[in-house]
């Protein structure tokens, strides 16, 4: 404490008092997602601008920029410049820099391309070489090697591509398996940490635009990627805290996948996404993908806001192929067209990966206003579990208005063929029902959702086989003239269709073999939302508005202080298990762990409510508990000095 205020008296009086305050426990530090200081705390003076990053300007270091010169030694002594500097901008001003050879990025280094400037690829074949990799036969050889790209980069620190300019493969980058010497990427990254890729053009990027692996806190606005005519946009594999708004990417293969491989020796976790104001196109193959490597496990992911427009397998795919337990994923706003396969979820028993991984499951996914018309023709929407384990569960389609092609004639409705170790949507037959086939399943429920035909269609609008909880509230169906039903349930313990109705407002024809009918109990019901804003708190917690994005009329922002909390009361019909959701912002780096209780027992390890990426990016943490019959008390508290993140709502049982 001496110490303190030694450096305090070094201040002027205001800053002094406030600083005591603080430490003292009296008041809190200003920011913008914290209560105001309060006491005897008076106003920080604004702080002093950042320093501007040093520049380095790849002509000073020999760069020609007049498209013929190989400017690839330039501008690594540039990067080596601004690396051993401290960090800094590596500049191009307008011009095209020819690199023939692998440039190599550092940490605290960012490539800014100034508008007319472009980093262009050339086909000397003088690329650094594929390195060795015990551990590729886990994935696809594109996937195993990082160092033959035009960017490679390992284990690098604050690292940056921005500007306004373009990095042009030029056709000169491989879609295969390159040859040594060969590139098959334009920017390759492993393990790292803080990237910025932002307002760039990635153009003709051979097999990837893009590809990072292990890394961590990514942040991307307004990138556009062009390799319409190669192979994959971005692949994002192994890599948590993500951050992508106003992309456009348009690719051949995949548009913007996620990924977990065994590329370097571990199965890795994924997570904690957020993508949102983007547009997405795919021409062979998906536009918005999970896997199909799949080796660690993905949860919390936001896709709100998107475009999708061309798709040859999925416009929305997600498959668990390797073992990846696949949960909490969230698609709202996104409107689909000429897509093939609308949406896809399977888990399959392919097992590419090391550490004997078992058959993986999908979770807790929901889809939300969304809107998908194909012209092209269709894989009818799938959710195709694997028996046992591998069983897919707690799906929710709420305003999910689905047009595919249809014109098949009336046929068989037993479950079709599934080659099990192939994610591709052709990998399933024909499907017996044109519009939503369900298999494997458990707790799926659509609300206020449609499923049409362009063309007649001789097969039911649905089927559900193998699978439990199956229930639609107020759906609609176009009814074919030959088909038998509209709706199949086939073994579903627990089903049910309310309010529901055809297209010409006709009452649905429901059919089953094998099933049991349950309305009460039949389905996930809508969740019982409890605002924070009216909630108990702890002293000093104040309901504030000045973030967008929350539930309600606010949300709750509580002291800094370990113990700090918000309660809620929870009610429940019936004593049992039932998954708490709570919605939360930290716009800090570090996580804001949290103990849950209910009913004065903690429920497992405290919650690490991690870093959102800025106050106005809202995520879900979702907590398993059991709950008596009635009321019950549900409290979060802080553990660490930090408090409380902005906490918003809690979702309880219907």
């Amino acid at each position: 404490m001496q110490d303190l205020r030694r450096v305090s008296l070094r201040r002027t009086a205001a800053v002094a008092l406030l600083g005591l305050a603080v430490a003292l426990g009296i008041a809190q530090p200003p920011a913008g997602a914290q209560p105001e200081p309060s006491g005897l705390a008076m106003p920080a003076p604004a702080p002093a601008p950042a320093p501007a990053a040093a520049e380095f300007n790849v002509r000073d270091y020999g760069a020609a920029g007049n498209g013929s010169t190989n400017d690839t030694s330039a501008i690594n002594k540039a990067i080596t410049a601004a690396n051993t500097a401290g960090g800094g901008i590596v500049r191009f001003p307008a011009g095209t820099y020819e690199s023939k050879n692998t440039i190599k990025m550092k940490s605290h280094v960012t490539l800014q391309l100034d508008t007319g400037s472009t980093i262009s690829g050339n086909g000397a074949d003088t690329y650094d070489p594929p390195e060795s990799n015990p551990w590729d036969d886990y994935q696809d050889y594109g996937h195993s090697h990082f160092h033959n790209a035009m960017i490679y980069g390992d284990n690098l620190t604050d690292i940056g591509f921005t500007g306004s300019g373009v990095i042009d493969g030029d056709g000169a980058l491989i879609t295969g398996n390159p040859k040594s010497g060969e590139a098959d990427k334009i920017i390759s990254l492993t393990r790292c940490k803080n990237l910025t890729l932002s307002g760039i053009t990635l153009r003709e990027g051979g097999h990837f635009a893009a590809l990072i692996n292990d890394c961590d806190n990514v942040v991307s606005d307004r990138l556009t990627i062009d390799t319409a005519m190669d192979r994959d946009g971005w692949n994002i594999i192994s890599t948590t805290n993500v951050r992508i708004t106003n992309a456009h990417l348009e690719a051949n293969d995949d548009a913007l996948a996620f990924k977990s491989d065994y590329a370097l020796g571990a199965k890795l976790d994924n997570g904690h996404v957020t993508v949102t104001d983007s547009y997405l196109s795919a021409g062979c193959c998906n536009a918005l993908m999970f896997g199909s490597e799949t080796c660690g496990d993905f949860t919390d992911y936001r896709f709100e806001r998107i475009t999708i427009k061309g798709s040859d397998k999925s416009g929305l795919g997600m498959v668990s192929m390797d073992g990846a337990k696949i949960s909490d994923v969230h698609y709202k706003d996104i409107t689909m067209t000429d897509v093939r396969s609308p949406i896809m979820q399977k888990v399959g028993t392919r097992k590419r990966c090391g550490n004997n991984p078992g058959v993986g499951s999908i979770s807790n996914i929901t889809y939300t206003n969304i809107k998908a018309n194909g012209t092209t023709p269709s894989f009818s929407p799938t959710v195709w579990g694997e028996s046992g384990s591998g069983r897919i569960k707690d799906i929710t389609f709420n305003n999910v208005d689905i047009t595919v092609p249809g014109g098949n004639g009336t046929m068989s409705t037993n479950p079709p063929s599934n080659d099990p170790k192939d994610y591709n949507p052709k990998a399933i037959g024909t499907r017996p029902a044109y519009g939503w086939y369900i298999r494997n399943a458990d707790n799926v429920r659509f609300t206020d959702s449609e499923v049409r035909f362009a063309s007649n269609d001789g097969r039911p609008a649905v089927i559900a086989n193998n699978s439990t909880g199956v229930r639609f509230d107020r759906f609609t169906a176009q009814r074919g003239s030959s088909s038998p039903s509209d709706l199949l349930f086939q073994t579903v313990n627990g089903y049910c269709v309310a309010n529901s109705s055809n297209t010409s407002g006709g009452a649905l024809r429901v059919s089953q073999t094998g099933s049991s009918q349950n309305c009460d109990g039949g389905g996930p019901g809508p969740a019982t939302r409890y605002e924070a804003e009216n909630a108990v708190h702890s002293a000093g917690s104040t309901v504030d508005s000045d973030h967008t994005g929350y539930s309600g009329t606010g949300f709750v922002n509580t002291p800094n202080a370990v113990g700090s909390y918000v309660e809620w009361t929870v009610n429940a019909t019936a004593a049992g298990s039932a998954d708490l959701v709570v919605a939360y912002a930290n716009g800090t780096t570090a996580g804001r762990p949290m103990e849950i209780t209910v009913n004065g027992t903690a429920v497992g390890a405290a919650a690490p409510f991690a870093g959102t990426g800025a106050w106005t990016s809202w995520r879900t943490v979702t907590v398993p508990a059991v709950l008596n019959a009635g009321a019950n008390t549900v409290r979060l508290t802080a553990t660490t000095a930090n408090g409380a993140p902005n906490l918003d709502y809690l979702d309880g049982p219907a």
